[in-house]
């Protein structure tokens, strides 16, 4: 229903909004929390005055002439809409469906089927952004995706693509066919310098915002993790990407592989497991960011058969409690991303609580979640903070998790571009 246009204290019946929510976007609204984040500070007696779909002022603020949705938010917190860093919306958890089930026994129409519930799932737990690194087999299909939630065709996050993915031939998956047998690939391989440039050009025209790259991977003797790339070929795959404006991506381990990926100069490197404070200052002089993943080495651990709380961590979980205290002690910028399809979507908060357990105090872990996200994704023109002229991605939550990271879940409101799409405020 659209809400008259007078300006009252609004009273909801407690509801979540499981589908497009019903208000235009040029509803007026003003919120009235405790307390704002916005992507770098928390201001206590903060409110947020929102007009069509963007952030009009914030503050102590007077209230505006035009009619207006006036929303008292006792007890909580105001944030920018989260952005998930490292996403696969076209996967699913590990321990329901293997991943080589999921490429080579799903049909495209399945996983696209998928990641429309996934999207969703992630939008209405505060994610109004993800950065969603691989189709993982489904070709360019998160370029439609995207479209369809531009569209407002389907609800889901503001989505940054990569589409396929680069890799050098032999070394992704899946592999449990006869090696007689040519079996779809995850990837997209390409050796050499022209193909990686023909490769990139045409992901390019396919509708990547950005471009990843495997600069290691599992394909050593005994499995374990080996460079794949040349540091030329890196290179050149940056220079390629960049001519577009495009930033790389890089899937990276190990050091070897960690440390040729930030020669080539690329934006960020995912993962990271073995680095050290060396690797880590060298990728902080570059301005390359980190983006570790603990949920998904967390998430593995106990797909392996770790139970948690009742056994010792696994080495997997040691090393990397071990590469993120060197992370931090470094000083190297580090994005939130959990490379959430490993795990549940929807879940993405576990990433940031992984995050704080491992040593970052929650309000950094709420600034890598919002403002350094937007800052080193490029997008911080349009979302990340609460400032006015930006978009109006807010979330909304129950207490404060500046100090207990956890309350982040506790959701409350989700407005994306104006338009509310949870919104589960008790009565008084």
């Amino acid at each position: 229903m659209v809400f008259p246009r007078l300006v009252f204290t609004v009273i909801f019946i407690t509801f979540v909004c499981f589908s497009f929510c019903q208000e235009k976007n040029d509803t007026v609204y003003v919120l009235k929390p405790d307390r704002v984040f916005d992507g770098e500070q928390m201001h206590d007696g903060w409110q947020v005055l929102i007009q069509n779909n963007k952030i009009a002022a914030v503050g102590i603020i007077k209230l505006p002439t035009t009619p207006a949705i006036i929303i008292e938010l006792k007890g909580c917190t105001l944030l920018p809409g989260l952005i998930e860093g490292h996403s696969h919306l076209f996967l699913h958890p590990y321990k329901e469906t293997p991943w080589n089930d999921q490429v080579l026994k799903e049909s495209r129409a399945e996983r696209l089927a998928r990641a429309t519930v996934h999207a969703k799932k992630t939008l209405l737990a505060g994610f109004t952004t993800v950065r969603d690194l691989g189709t993982e087999g489904a070709w360019y299909d998160d370029v439609g995706l995207k479209q369809a939630i531009e569209k407002g065709i389907i609800p889901g996050p503001r989505m940054l693509v990569a589409t396929r993915a680069i890799v050098v031939t032999g070394s992704y998956g899946p592999k449990e066919l006869s090696y007689d047998i040519e079996s779809p690939r995850g990837a997209a391989e390409a050796d050499g310098l022209d193909a990686l440039v023909k490769e990139v050009r045409t992901q390019i025209g396919k509708g990547a915002d950005q471009i990843k790259v495997y600069a290691d991977y599992y394909w050593g003797p005994d499995g374990e993790a080996y460079p794949t790339f040349t540091i030329n070929e890196l290179q050149r795959v940056v220079e390629a990407a960049g001519s577009s404006g495009r930033p790389v991506v890089a899937h990276a381990t190990e050091i070897e592989g960690m440390r040729r990926a930030a020669i080539a100069g690329v934006t960020t490197i995912e993962h990271g497991d073995g680095g050290t404070i060396e690797i880590f200052k060298m990728m902080k002089e570059k301005n390359i960011a980190l983006c570790p993943t603990l949920a998904a080495n967390y998430s593995n651990a106990q797909y392996h058969g770790w139970k948690k709380g009742t056994e010792p961590e696994p080495d997997i979980i040691k090393k990397k409690r071990k590469s993120f205290a060197a992370a931090l002690q470094s000083g190297v910028t580090i994005c939130m991303g959990g490379d959430v399809g490993v795990f549940p979507h929807g879940e993405n908060a576990l990433e940031m609580e992984l995050m704080a357990d491992y040593g970052m105090a929650a309000i950094d872990v709420l600034r890598s979640a919002t403002a350094v996200n937007a800052d080193v994704f490029k997008i911080n023109r349009i979302t990340g903070r609460i400032k006015p002229g930006l978009l109006a991605d807010i979330l909304v939550v129950q207490g404060d998790p500046s100090k207990k990271i956890s309350d982040i879940r506790n959701l409350k409101l989700v407005m994306k571009d104006g338009l509310l799409y949870v919104n589960n405020i008790k009565p008084i």
